[in-house]
């Protein structure tokens, strides 16, 4: 068992952030009476852990993230015959917007999608390696992959959209220049694929293959516009095989023919003063 630790330790006074990466049995506990003077966080990679605070005992799970307020008296460690495998930051709210860090004296997030799972175990990844190694502008780099887990926290609680949904989109925006089809997306947001378009076109307005197309047409439109390649090129690089079928899509999203959406953005660039 871990007591409470003073409030400078380890240069936490001078807003530094420290992490670990820990997998513990069921003796692990750890208690602060009189809380920390920094921000707690952890992200539950396997098993089960627990937390009291606030008068209340709240277990954390795979995908859960947890975040302790400073000044917040608490206790957390494995529960009875478990095992828990997490990381944990801790690091000072002042380096942080503070729109991105909860009221609650302890809250705990479950995050559904894959993606942002993997996203924000490699953000992790990078605080404990950035700050270990302690090289030119370690701190920057910590704090910037935190405002990264934060913010896609925040995302996750405004959105208002189905995680499954999210999680579509992502995967169209990971694999746009491949062929997509429904069926590998359902499988991997765990719908079979007729309720997945059913969902997506509820939440989006749009069926599967219209959101790939749009997506694919507001990348070439801004090749096109700020990178010398052609509308051939543009079109192999957001995954049209067709030159048609692109200059068709591209018509019915931009209202002109790729051609004329780039004569049009050159002649706008030159009309740009110096």
């Amino acid at each position: 068992m871990e007591l409470d630790r003073p409030s400078n330790y380890d240069g936490l006074a001078n807003g530094m952030v420290i992490a670990g990466h820990f997998h513990e049995h069921e003796t692990y506990s750890t208690v602060r009476p009189d809380g920390m003077s920094d921000w707690l966080i952890t992200y539950t990679l396997d098993g089960e852990g627990y937390f009291e605070a606030d008068g209340r005992e709240l277990r954390v799970r795979v995908g859960d993230i947890a975040l302790l307020k400073p000044g917040t008296p608490h206790r957390y460690g494995t529960p009875k015959g478990k095992r828990w495998h997490f990381v944990w930051a801790h690091f000072t709210g002042g380096f942080m917007d503070a729109s991105l860090l909860p009221i609650d004296a302890l809250t705990i997030r479950q995050i559904e999608q894959q993606a942002v799972r993997e996203r924000i175990y490699h953000a992790f990844l990078r605080i404990l390696s950035d700050s270990r190694e302690r090289a030119a502008y370690w701190h920057e780099l910590c704090l910037s992959a935190l405002r990264e887990i934060l913010m896609l926290l925040a995302k996750q609680q405004t959105s208002g959209v189905d995680p499954r949904i999210e999680e579509t989109l992502y995967l169209l925006a990971q694999r746009m220049q491949e062929t997509v089809r429904v069926e590998e997306l359902a499988r991997s947001v765990g719908l079979s694929a007729s309720r997945l378009s059913h969902l997506f076109k509820e939440y989006t307005g749009e069926s599967i293959v219209e959101a790939l197309n749009r997506m694919r047409i507001k990348q070439a439109a801004l090749l096109l516009a700020h990178t010398n390649r052609n509308a051939t090129e543009a079109a192999h690089d957001v995954g049209f095989q067709n030159y048609n079928h692109f200059t068709r899509q591209f018509r019915k999203y931009v209202g002109l023919t790729p051609s004329e959406f780039s004569q049009s953005a050159r002649s706008k660039e030159k009309q740009r003063p110096n």
